[in-house]
């Protein structure tokens, strides 16, 4: 395969958006640099291992951006970059904006199915991962990606308990040079456009394996400014990041703590107890997560034994916030709870810090870039009036070009005109406060991750001994929604859960594709376009299960 074509925006929209400013014309690498020119010896990162200044940060970014280019790493270069919330994650990701490579961010529970698909999506040259995190060891699938990918030349092991071996490199070695004169010279000439691709992120995708989201420092940038604007982000904050920075709600605010120099606390663990204490000796005053996260917070028994006043706002998403939990938070915490609703390709809405608790509670706010314009369409893409359900769809200068395809397909996703259908089906006030009814399409959102059945439903109907599959969410408390199977074995198979399980990881699959209940069934509710019917397979399992 030959190197990815990015798509881009256009000359016209590039023309507009920075003649007005909304594109400021500077690279994440820039951003890095600035921050630490004007607060080199403000605290800037915390980790379990680790507590830096905005100085030291840039250091270990340049010394790793130069490793990398000794290595063969160029501008336009794709690197996957799988890491937990470590700080070792934002040193690879701001030394990749120093020379222009390109980081394809991964959840750590990818497996060799999404992570071998998005390395030959992107062609990408380089692995930045841990040997083992947690229950995954990266080394029992790595030598499957590497075969199918044999432009991935070079693995970067993070915290090695082995110190690498083999062609591997220690990340670690990698930070050990000083950073000369000349170096900085050969920094300035490796550094990429504004109009380049700074990352890629997966999509959530709703059919098959994921697509790649790329993103220019100029529309990200955008995203991350408008976004903080709101927030009211400045220096004197603390951020904990608790969601995976595999995520684009973590990136974010990865981006903004070096755009607005406040500190940023990364922690893996999302025990309540654990939390709250990074809360109370932080002092950490915002917190994004999602959801289902902030309920168990508020449920925890410990949380009362903590000091959190510091706390002054929680911004959640990924799946809805229900009023009964923003009115505890109000209750327990006394800080305001910001309502989110964002897309990794670029539309971001949000309720204010001075918005009423009606609006908050019954909106996710307007979109944060007031550049962007945010349309409710039909399905030819005729705007529709204010309070009529349909699409939300959105342009302007916070929103992505296109999506990264395979060679010879074609991007869907936008109207004639231009605007991004994001899937979701919402209506817009005449204010432009949005709120989310629905969605087009077929997605589950399990504790803020989203999952294409469609993609579990080709796993499971490539065992032999299964006929066909559906795919559904079933409600649940804690998460949102949880994954549910039904299952048409083959006739005289005698397959079971754990069978089926045993099989799916073996295929390679993440965890997060894996069902967490299994209905064997033999036979499908249809719909008269011969579909399977899962609106009734999902009442039928809610009504026996008492779900609702």
């Amino acid at each position: 395969m030959s190197t990815p074509t990015y798509p881009k925006h256009k000359k016209k929209d590039e023309t507009t958006y920075r003649a007005h400013g909304w594109w400021t014309g500077v690279t994440l690498g820039d951003v890095i640099d600035k921050t630490a020119d004007v607060f080199p010896n403000k605290e800037g990162l915390v980790d379990d291992r680790s507590r830096l200044t905005f100085a030291e940060i840039r250091a270990n970014v340049d010394k790793l951006a130069l490793s990398l280019l000794d290595m063969g790493i160029k501008k336009g270069d794709a690197v996957l970059l799988q890491l937990p919330n470590w700080a070792e994650y934002v040193y690879s990701y701001f030394a990749m904006q120093k020379i222009g490579a390109i980081p394809v961010i991964l959840i750590s529970g990818y497996k060799q199915l999404e992570v071998g698909h998005l390395a030959k999506l992107t062609q990408a040259k380089a692995w930045i991962v841990p040997e083992k995190y947690r229950k995954i060891d990266y080394t029992s699938f790595m030598g499957d990606v590497r075969s199918a990918n044999p432009q991935l030349k070079n693995i970067i092991f993070v915290r090695s308990e082995n110190k690498a071996g083999g062609d591997a490199v220690n990340f670690e070695s990698l930070l050990d040079r000083e950073v000369t004169a000349k170096d900085r010279k050969v920094l300035e000439l490796a550094k990429p456009l504004p109009t380049d691709v700074c990352h890629v992120v997966p999509s959530g995708g709703t059919t098959g394996l994921p697509k790649g989201i790329p993103r220019t420092h100029n529309d990200y940038i955008c995203n991350v400014e408008y976004l903080h604007k709101g927030w009211e982000m400045n220096t004197t904050d603390a951020c904990l990041v608790i969601v995976p920075v595999g995520h684009n709600l973590a990136v974010l605010n990865v981006v903004g703590s070096l755009l607005y120099a406040y500190k940023l606390v990364l922690s893996d663990s999302t025990r309540p107890g654990d939390i709250c204490k990074l809360i109370q000796d932080e002092k950490i005053t915002y917190m994004p997560s999602v959801p289902s996260l902030v309920r168990r917070i508020m449920e925890a028994p410990e949380m009362e034994t903590f000091d959190l006043t510091s706390l002054r706002k929680i911004s959640a998403g990924g799946e809805p916030s229900t009023p009964d939990l923003i009115m505890e938070v109000y209750r327990k915490l006394h800080c305001t709870y910001i309502n989110e609703f964002g897309m990794t390709e670029g539309l971001l809405c949000r309720s204010t810090l001075t918005d009423d608790i009606e609006t908050i509670c019954s909106t996710v706010g307007r979109a944060t870039c007031p550049y962007d314009e945010v349309r409710i369409i039909d399905r030819e893409g005729k705007r529709l009036p204010a309070g009529v359900d349909g699409e939300l769809a959105a342009k302007g200068p916070g929103i992505f070009a296109g999506y990264l395809l395979a060679p010879g397909a074609k991007d869907q996703s936008f109207t004639k005109d231009g605007f991004f259908r994001t899937g979701d089906l919402a209506q817009m006030d005449t204010q432009g406060y949005i709120k989310i009814t629905g969605r087009i399409k077929d997605i589950i959102i399990r504790g803020g991750e989203n999952i294409s059945p469609a993609q579990v439903e080709e796993i499971l109907c490539s065992h032999k001994e299964i006929a066909d599959a559906a795919v559904i969410g079933m409600p649940d408390k804690d998460l949102g929604e949880r994954v549910c199977a039904f299952v048409r074995l083959v006739p005289g198979a005698k397959l079971s859960d754990r069978d089926i399980v045993a099989y799916m990881e073996a295929s390679g699959a993440s965890k997060l594709l894996v069902p967490e209940r299994f209905e064997f069934v033999d036979s499908f509710p249809m719909t008269q376009a011969g579909k399977h019917d899962k609106k009734l397979l999902k009442k039928g399992l809610i009504e026996r299960l008492g779900l609702a």
